[in-house]
């Protein structure tokens, strides 16, 4: 089947299409904007990307075309496979009926960690012998790619494993779906790492969210297991509404708990006050640790022990874009990470401070650019996000409908605004000294700001 895939440089629908790759469908696709990973991924699995969406792919040849939530009304291509009653249908959905349909799903929703804990969930299974399949909105360095199908356990060779891992996202599904993407995952084990606002281009209010997440609650079944951080009160008043689902909470002495971390980055995992183990790695910050032990409750689900677990993560590397060090030049460290709402943003912050002390300083380098940020909803909590830095950077007023260097007063002269790329970057180097750690933050491709600063450090 040939399968021509829109919006195919989302995370998402990339995984989508080496995964429909790999099960032997012709696939194509196109966007509008494309950058690394998940550019770089697709063309080296040697799959055609087309600029736009333009009416002429209608006539590709495609089977069947799979819609991504970034396509609306108005695309001429869009506009002409309706106009033509050619086949079409969402990326959740075909993924949960063309491979999530027999498999046990483990699923990861969360406003913050899905990625990182999927990668963690997935790499468990793997070290476990489990060989899952996974769809993850990243490249968890352990794999070097984002999605693949389930291989041949190491138990036994001859079958295929049923386990899958995804990245449950509360996004919309599609300009003809409203309803978030993971309600057609359909999980016996499900992640609910923690809930906040976000999204303000499609929800209203947290509420709003948390009736999408008890919609996730309400297909899990009797047999499953739900793994939800104890110290969110939004995922209490989800779980209030109504759940047929044994709970594990983790976070609180009444579950699983991840101890203070050492200097070496190590930490205790206890369930119910009593040592399972300890996790040795230096993924810094307590968000990562409890990303951790929601990771290993839902693999023991499974039927991997917490010892098994522990011991596979010492192994675990990481995602791309998750405080990923791009190079260090002159003694100055450029990391690159995908914090982009105020809480992500204190915890990523958080995490290199721990990780480098109060001797290094931290440049944070932001680009506000996802739709919430771009409506101003998070805008007042950013001087709060960001005052663990040192000095900041913020990019891209110009696009904004609001005045970030106004938002950002409360930061006094620590706090610098720019709209030229080039002068944010000369500012930055005039700035930058030996030991210096340069943070950017971004969910988008940032101009290849990486590249140009270690160039201009360089010199």
């Amino acid at each position: 089947m040939h399968i021509h895939i829109l919006g195919i440089c989302g995370t998402f629908m990339g995984g989508i299409a080496a995964i429909a790759q790999a099960a032997g469908h012709k696939v194509t696709g196109c966007d509008a904007n494309v950058y690394p990973p998940m550019s770089t991924q697709l063309q080296a699995m040697g799959i055609e990307l087309l600029q736009g969406f333009g009416a002429e792919q209608a006539d590709i040849g495609a089977d069947v075309f799979v819609i991504g939530n970034v396509v609306t009304r108005g695309k001429p291509l869009m506009e002409e496979i309706m106009n033509r009653g050619l086949p079409y249908i969402s990326g959740p959905q075909w993924l949960a009926e063309n491979v999530l349909h027999d498999k046990w799903v483990l699923a990861v929703a969360g406003t913050h960690g899905k990625t990182t804990t999927s990668s963690m969930l997935a790499w468990i299974l793997q070290d476990a012998g489990l060989e899952p399949g996974f769809l993850i909105g990243g490249i968890p360095e352990n794999f070097g790619i984002s999605a693949r199908l389930p291989g041949a356990p190491r138990q036994d060779a001859a079958s295929v494993s049923p386990f899958f891992v995804i990245e449950a996202d509360e996004y919309d599904t599609a300009f003809f779906d409203k309803r978030s993407k993971f309600v057609h995952y359909h999980p016996r084990t499900a992640v609910l790492n923690n809930l906040e606002f976000d999204h303000a281009d499609i929800f209203a209010d947290l509420a709003a969210i948390e009736t999408q997440f008890h919609h996730l609650v309400r297909t899990v079944p009797g047999n499953g297991l739900i793994v939800a951080n104890g110290r969110e009160q939004s995922l209490q008043r989800v779980l209030e509404r109504g759940c047929w689902t044994p709970v594990e909470a983790f976070g609180s002495a009444a579950g699983w708990q991840a101890g203070a971390a050492a200097a070496d980055g190590s930490f205790d995992v206890l369930l119910h006050g009593e040592l399972l183990g300890r996790v040795q790695w230096e993924v810094p910050g307590e968000h990562n640790r409890l990303n951790a032990v929601a990771a290993i409750a839902a693999a023991r689900h499974v039927g991997i022990t917490p010892a098994v677990a522990i011991d596979a993560l010492s192994r675990f590397k990481s995602v791309k874009r998750r405080m990923e060090v791009k190079g260090t030049v002159r003694g100055v460290t450029v990391y690159d990470d995908f914090a982009h709402h105020p809480t992500a943003i204190t915890t990523t912050i958080a995490g290199l401070r721990h990780k480098v002390g109060r001797k290094q300083r931290i440049l944070a380098v932001l680009e506000p650019r996802s739709n919430t940020m771009k409506l101003g909803t998070m805008k007042a909590a950013l001087p709060d996000a960001l005052d663990g830095a040192d000095e900041v950077f913020c990019y891209g007023a110009a696009n904004l409908g609001w005045s970030v260097a106004e938002a950002l007063l409360p930061l006094g002269a620590k706090a610098q605004c720019f709209d030229d790329i080039d002068a944010l970057v000369a500012a930055i180097v005039a700035e930058a000294r030996d030991g210096d750690q340069v943070l950017v933050m971004s969910n988008g491709g940032f101009g290849g700001i990486h590249g140009k600063l270690l160039g201009a450090l360089a010199g």
